[in-house]
């Protein structure tokens, strides 16, 4: 059983009945709307005041290899003539498969089979990709005492418009009860951790500044130690910090609407200079260029550091591409838990960050 919505959910039972394989509940005011069905999945469009309308899938994919090759062909023709690549699509349920090795249990278990790559090669083509999530690595078990095994076969996935509509959306696999699969509940709104400071991020792209070694200067020599210690480095660091962040802020700042409007404004001196010809307005069209050029730059270099693509040596200036990479880093490097050696659970910033601290610090 998966629940999307603390207001709804859906089931996957098992069922002989051709058409009774999946069951889903809703409560109100959530409203559902079927799209499309099949033996081994259901897809709806679910409203609910306050959120984005979104589609969803559940799977009960089945034990035979050939009947999920059905299942995974039935999701690419879903997609397709739903035309779900524009619209906020969650899949989640029970897909009888693993993907990687690591989601079994079984160290013997060492060898990629025929199966997990047919249901890797779906996933890509479905663009989609696993939900954050708490909980166990494992899903299943065959409860077996004598011989015991583990595997992930329940999966929470979403596509790209789905991370951008719900960005701080979290997946839990919760104790499976009486059933020997873990049930998932999706929070749609989950909160962003706030722990006060933001941390500070140099980004290279500041040493391109004519005023950056001057800047650095400053703020090293602002305040003379009576004696070198960690303590007066640190002193140092932090005013340094100081005067990066009023360099960043007054220069670069919102780079995107500074690119924006730098377009904008070229834009208007080539028209000027094409409608009354001068030497002003061809210079002031020259220097406009020159500062959309080191602009380009500056935000490729921005988002080429925020989402670590080291390969790319020279980019084309594709921000699209990069903002997508460096939203989905930003999604799933967000900690919103973190589980000491005893099982406690850390819920706040500021248990995450002691509990940290105090890992390390027994190391």
């Amino acid at each position: 059983m998966n629940s999307v919505c603390p207001q709804w959910s859906f089931v996957s039972n098992h069922s002989e009945d051709e058409d009774g394989r999946i069951i889903m509940f809703w409560k109100a005011p959530a409203a559902l709307t079927l799209l499309h069905k099949s033996r081994q999945e259901m897809t709806c469009e679910v409203m609910y005041p306050g959120l984005s309308t979104f589609t969803m899938t559940a799977i009960y994919a089945d034990n035979t290899v050939d009947e999920r090759k059905l299942l995974w062909n039935t999701l690419l023709d879903v997609k397709a003539n739903l035309s779900l690549h524009n619209s906020p699509w969650i899949i989640g349920g029970d897909f009888n498969e693993i993907i990687p090795c690591a989601e079994h249990s079984s160290p013997a278990f060492n060898s990629i089979t025929p199966q997990m790559i047919e249901l890797k090669d779906c996933i890509d083509d479905l663009e989609v990709r696993d939900l954050r999530f708490h909980g166990p690595p494992f899903t299943w078990s065959n409860k077996q005492p004598a011989d015991p095994i583990s595997k992930k076969l329940d999966r929470v996935l979403i596509n790209e418009e789905w991370l951008h509509t719900f960005p701080n959306s979290l997946a839990h696999f919760m104790p499976p009860d009486f059933s020997d699969h873990t049930p998932s509940l999706v929070n749609m709104e989950a909160a962003l951790p706030v722990a006060g400071t933001r941390p500070f991020k140099f980004f290279n792209f500041l040493t391109a500044h004519p005023d950056f070694l001057d800047t650095v200067s400053e703020g090293w020599e602002f305040s003379q130690p009576d004696t070198w210690s960690l303590s007066s480095l640190n002193k140092k660091q932090k005013i340094l910090k100081k005067v990066l962040k009023k360099l960043h802020k007054h220069n670069y700042s919102e780079i995107q609407k500074i690119v924006g409007e730098c377009n904008q404004n070229l834009k208007d001196l080539q028209l000027e200079s094409l409608t009354n010809p001068s030497e002003a307005s061809f210079l002031a069209e020259k220097l406009c260029t020159e500062k959309l050029h080191h602009l380009r730059r500056v935000e490729e270099a921005y988002f080429h550091q925020k989402s670590r693509i080291q390969w790319l040596k020279e980019g084309d200036q594709n921000t699209s591409f990069y903002h997508k990479v460096a939203m989905a880093r930003n999604y799933f490097n967000t900690i919103h838990e973190l589980t000491d050696i005893n099982g406690t659970a850390a819920t706040t910033p500021e248990a995450v960050g002691l509990l940290a601290v105090h890992h390390f610090a027994s190391v």
